[in-house]
């Protein structure tokens, strides 16, 4: 047996819907500007050449339904709710047309960002990982399988705060389907059941406030909520 000098981690997971066995997360992979709403109001344009990407410790995966502190080093915490895909057979240089066969499910999921410090980052053209990737910053709930969604696009994805609405789309919004990322990220990485995506988000994207409710869908999915906590 392994001895270690301290206890490993507890291995990052997600619940899916009507199994007992749970789904284990080895690697985040993040798609930025995938909605050209948001992507306006940002300021930015979208980049049509090829999707492009950020990444997340799978330390920072947290179930929906529980409370999240407000975090460390920020004055200007943001929501992003967006479609997650979990892999679920190995991919390499896949087609577009091999790409849906290599999803296990998906889930709904919230993007959490210091949007001060990822907007300092790209003020000085430096990677965006502290604005990112910390801890609680990858918020998704239960997998449904693939075969019970059906194919991707009219579904409605929005997210309220406090009751509110703050954004509303529809997955055919996205500038890059599932099937196109998946093809793209395959020829960057051997992708691996354990590896989920999580596709970008629309416009509506805004600053939260402890004790603050987030509750968010994607039509066929089950929902997600999280509360915003006093700071850690």
């Amino acid at each position: 047996m392994t001895e270690y000098l301290f206890p490993p981690s507890p291995q990052a997971a997600l619940r899916v819907r009507g199994q007992k066995a749970l789904y284990p997360v080895t690697r985040i992979f993040c798609v930025g500007r995938n909605y050209a709403a948001h992507a306006a109001e940002m300021g930015n344009e979208v980049d049509r050449e090829a999707p492009f990407y950020f990444t997340k410790m799978p330390a920072a995966l947290t179930p929906s339904g529980g409370t999240i502190p407000y975090p460390p080093g920020t004055a200007d915490f943001h929501h992003e709710m967006e479609l997650v895909v979990a892999i679920g057979a190995p991919a390499y240089r896949v087609s577009r047309d091999q790409a849906s066969n290599m999803v296990l499910g998906y889930a709904c999921g919230l993007d959490m960002t210091r949007r001060d410090l990822q907007g300092q980052a790209k003020d000085k053209r430096r990677p965006w990982d502290i604005g990112k990737d910390f801890e609680h910053s990858a918020v998704v709930g239960q997998l449904t399988p693939a075969v019970a969604l059906g194919d991707i696009g009219p579904q409605r994805i929005h997210l309220d705060v406090n009751g509110q609405t703050r954004q509303d789309a529809r997955l055919a919004d996205m500038v890059w389907s599932v099937a196109e990322i998946i093809a793209h990220l395959s020829t960057l990485y051997h992708l691996m059941p354990g590896d989920i995506i999580m596709t970008g988000t629309p416009a509506g994207v805004g600053p939260v406030q402890p004790g603050d409710r987030l509750a968010g869908g994607i039509g066929g999915l089950d929902p997600i909520t999280v509360t915003i906590g006093p700071g850690a």
